[in-house]
């Protein structure tokens, strides 16, 4: 029934359309076994059994999260009053300091995959001690419009770190409620005003990675407080958002070549780390929404994996060629004539999620993303591509945690 309506409602206004969705989201009420984000028991159960008998490409996988500097029982936390991004401006006069979410942030979420795989309640702690101490000092994030990327990155990066240990005996449930109600607070409100208003621009001014980064945050705090209103409102924005994150506005042509269904992307003309940005964050997003059941990896026949495969095909080596039609966004001066060939070949942690997505569970053919993956494996996380912030923009350990 859901199907059928998706695909009714293509005759459909679009207010119509998006009372239809969210009416069948509502009747097809969610159950969520936590945990149910990026990763669930059954995966944990997998790959533990991969481990225990040594095998590739999981031990390798993990013998790279094993070493890094993350998953340290000596890692201190540093968190702030006030996250700035887009400081020593106007907006915000005090200087950037959002390095330390996106590390702390990093350290929790490697923590929280070492206690679920080794069973040691070592790592468990810290990852809680950091959740902690985020959830109990930090009251706001600020700077300029930068400050929604900061409200999608590391949002849905506190959230996936933190169900990764929200059934551990030692994290109290009062602790729990302090952290979701630092989620909805200070994490959410922003999320939804950007998706809503976009900063007060015109829906398509901002990039396809500010939206659905703030997507991803939306859908994470959605899981991790049980609220189906945020899930629906999430997946909903993806079907049908006025922004760029919408995946209709994300993937703005689908180019047939031979076999092959290559969808080029609303920033594949802006430059190559935020193309593959975008496979990222698109990943997890999907990935936290088929967890829960909602399979928006296969939407419009697999429309993330024809973005994923156009994104490979350019970056994987300088050899290919991808087509390009015009595009230009709601700014007069926002024009793309070409691909293009800034940052080509950026490398992002990405791939594995996506792959083994598409042909190990799906049987699907995911080429140019096959060959992303075999070329980075084993895939590192926050920590193992650079200090900078674009090393920590996805969680990573694709190898580890997603090989089937």
């Amino acid at each position: 029934m859901f199907l059928l309506i998706i695909c009714e409602n293509k005759l459909l206004s679009n207010t119509r359309k998006q009372t239809f969705v969210k009416a069948a989201l509502q009747a097809n009420k969610i159950t969520i076994t936590h945990p149910a984000m990026l990763h669930t028991k059954s995966d944990f159960e997998f790959i533990k059994s991969k481990l225990a008998r040594n095998l590739q490409p999981w031990k390798a996988g993990f013998d790279v999260l094993a070493a890094s500097g993350f998953v340290s029982l000596n890692y201190v936390a540093n968190p702030q009053i006030k996250i700035v991004r887009g400081g020593k401006t106007r907006e915000e006069p005090d200087p950037d300091n959002y390095s330390n979410a996106y590390r702390d942030a990093a350290a929790a979420y490697q923590l929280g995959l070492m206690y679920n795989l080794t069973g040691n309640t070592k790592y468990a702690d810290k990852a809680v001690q950091i959740l902690n101490a985020w959830a109990i000092t930090n009251k706001s994030i600020t700077g300029n419009s930068n400050k929604f990327l900061a409200s999608g990155i590391y949002g849905y990066q506190f959230a996936n770190a933190a169900e990764l240990v929200r059934g551990y005996s030692g994290w109290k449930a009062a602790e729990f409620k302090t952290f979701q109600n630092w989620m909805l607070n200070v994490w959410y409100p922003l999320a939804l005003d950007f998706l809503q208003r976009h900063n007060g621009t015109c829906a398509t001014h901002y990039w396809t990675n500010w939206d659905i980064a703030n997507m991803t945050t939306i859908l994470s705090i959605g899981i991790l407080t049980d609220d189906q209103s945020k899930i629906n409102y999430a997946v909903d924005y993806f079907k049908n958002g006025i922004g760029n994150g919408n995946i209709f506005k994300a993937v703005v042509y689908r180019h047939k070549v031979g076999d092959e269904d290559l969808g080029q992307g609303q920033e594949s003309g802006r430059d190559q780390g935020h193309a593959t940005l975008n496979i990222s964050l698109y990943g997890a997003f999907c990935q936290m929404a088929y967890n829960i059941g909602i399979d928006l990896f296969a939407f419009d026949n697999n429309r993330v994996l024809a973005l994923a495969e156009y994104t490979a095909k350019y970056n994987v080596n300088t050899t290919n060629d991808v087509p390009f039609l015009p595009y230009k966004n709601c700014d007069p001066g926002i024009e793309h004539k070409v691909v293009s060939s800034g940052g080509r070949g950026n490398v992002r942690p990405c791939w594995e999620l996506i792959f083994n997505h598409y042909a190990k569970i799906k049987g699907l053919k995911a080429t140019y993303s096959q060959q992303f993956a075999s070329k980075l494996r084993p895939e590192g996380g926050g920590g193992n591509y650079g200090p900078n912030s674009g090393g920590f923009d996805q969680l990573g350990f694709g190898t580890l945690m997603y090989s089937r």
